[in-house]
């Protein structure tokens, strides 16, 4: 149920694996009905989405279209740049066109033997005991019903499945709302499609209580997003005028203004949406239901995981059914909920916490000075020291609980070493070498 991204991507895993699969999907097929105006229309595309892209032969096809991010761009109020690398040399995150990607995928999927793609198909009501769903079929409005023998709910954050699995018995689940929303804007391409901000980096405004950040299209716009409180004196609500609006990104944003001519009218037109994360359990019932992707996980975007948490969904339940057989689905099932679920929290408490270091800390010089200080340690301590983003974005094989354990770990190296420290000449100073060699040497 559901054919988004993860949808599209697991039917083709499970066609791979032999087995007949239907998709149904609740919206109009994306290939002819258009983009979703104002519904984010880039990705960042990292190594744990990529392996489970290269799993299924598609890799090369979506990279082709993808723009390297090989740094972050920070703008400050009066238009000044700094910069700060996502990793090593040769190592980058990738901007790729949502739709463009969900098209592929769900292209690619159809044209497997054993597919087949119906939209336009709601579910109303799922009946676990007779394991069949009640379906509506939003064109002729007719209600009818489909029996399953395994049901993988990948409907998104607001799960029909996970709606029916909330009411059995002893099922855990959470909702958080951020204080904020956000709304997507476009900067424009200079002439001739050429990109009026470097191409090859991820911008962001970073503004305290607010910001905006950008992302590159092929076309040479960039995808702009504003995250910012729902309410109080800078707000959503107070910009209630075009007048406001015009008057607050020309104080907050001006290098970016002369390139958004289309600014009020996208902000007064595109919706103004929330941002969740989801927490629940189990993610199966009875052998016979799962629910991958966000249906189970849904997080802020703020880390540019979401993506690619649900591709490794699809990643780990292919290898789970490699060591258990396509037979003990029951299992298999289990095995993913276990392995999945602490993974999927620590990520959700990563992107909440890069929310604050993207919103706040970037623009902050202690910050990017101790940014240069993480990159000395690795350096100077390899298999000892891997910064927490390189552990996230360009490690796969780390899960993601262990990489948030071992961030906090670091963060806590740091707070005794930052005090001492105040250029980067300081860290080759007696006291401070001793200091780290002790602490990131130690056991612990």
């Amino acid at each position: 149920m559901g054919a988004g991204l993860v949808g599209s991507l697991l039917a083709l895993y499970l066609a791979r694996r032999g087995h007949t699969v239907q998709v149904l999907e609740r919206r109009p097929d994306p290939r002819r009905s258009g983009p979703q105006e104002g519904r984010s229309i880039n990705l960042a595309l990292s190594d744990r989405g990529w392996r489970a892209l290269e799993g299924v032969g598609v890799a090369d096809s979506i990279r082709a279209v993808g723009i390297a991010m090989t740094h972050r761009v920070m703008h400050d109020p009066a238009g000044h740049l700094t910069e700060q690398p996502y990793g090593q040399a040769g190592q980058a995150i990738y901007s790729v066109n949502r739709g463009h990607l969900n098209r592929t995928l769900l292209t690619l999927a159809e044209a497997e033997p054993g597919v087949s793609v119906a939209f336009g198909q709601q579910c109303l009501h799922l009946d676990l005991a007779a394991r069949r769903l009640h379906l509506l079929d939003t064109a002729t409005r007719q209600e009818h019903s489909a029996d399953y023998i395994r049901l993988f709910g990948t409907d998104g954050a607001f799960s029909a499945v996970r709606s029916t699995l909330q009411r059995t018995d002893r099922f855990d689940y959470t909702q958080d709302f951020l204080d904020y929303g956000y709304k997507e804007l476009t900067i424009e391409a200079g002439p001739n499609g050429a990109w009026a901000l470097d191409k090859h980096a991820l911008h962001i405004w970073p503004r305290g209580r607010f910001m905006m950040i950008a992302l590159p299209n092929l076309d040479g716009s960039f995808n702009a997003t504003l995250y910012f409180p729902f309410e109080g004196p800078e707000s959503f609500a107070a910009l209630d005028t075009p007048a406001k609006v015009q008057a607050f990104f020309e104080a907050e944003f001006a290098d970016a203004v002369p390139l958004m001519p289309n600014l009020l009218a996208e902000y007064a037109h595109h919706p103004t949406a929330s941002l969740v994360t989801i927490r629940c359990y189990p993610w199966q019932h009875q052998g016979n239901v799962l629910l991958l992707g966000d249906a189970s996980h849904a997080i802020v975007p703020f880390y540019g995981q979401g993506m690619n948490a649900g591709f490794e969904d699809c990643t780990v339940l292919n290898q789970l059914l490699d060591q258990h057989g396509d037979a003990d689905w029951p299992a298999v099932f289990d095995a993913f909920q276990q392995q999945r679920k602490p993974n999927a929290d620590a990520m959700a408490d990563l992107a909440v916490y890069n929310f604050v270091e993207m919103r706040d800390r970037v623009a902050d010089p202690r910050f990017l000075l101790q940014k240069k200080i993480e990159a000395k340690i690795a350096a100077q301590f390899p298999g000892r020291w891997t910064p927490l983003y390189t552990q996230v974005t360009f490690s796969p094989d780390v899960p993601y609980a262990q990489a948030w354990a071992n961030g906090q770990r670091q963060d806590g190296i740091m707070a005794q070493l930052m005090p001492l420290i105040h250029t980067e000449a300081d860290y080759d100073t007696a006291p401070v070498q001793a200091l780290a060699t002790e602490l990131v040497a130690s056991p612990g």
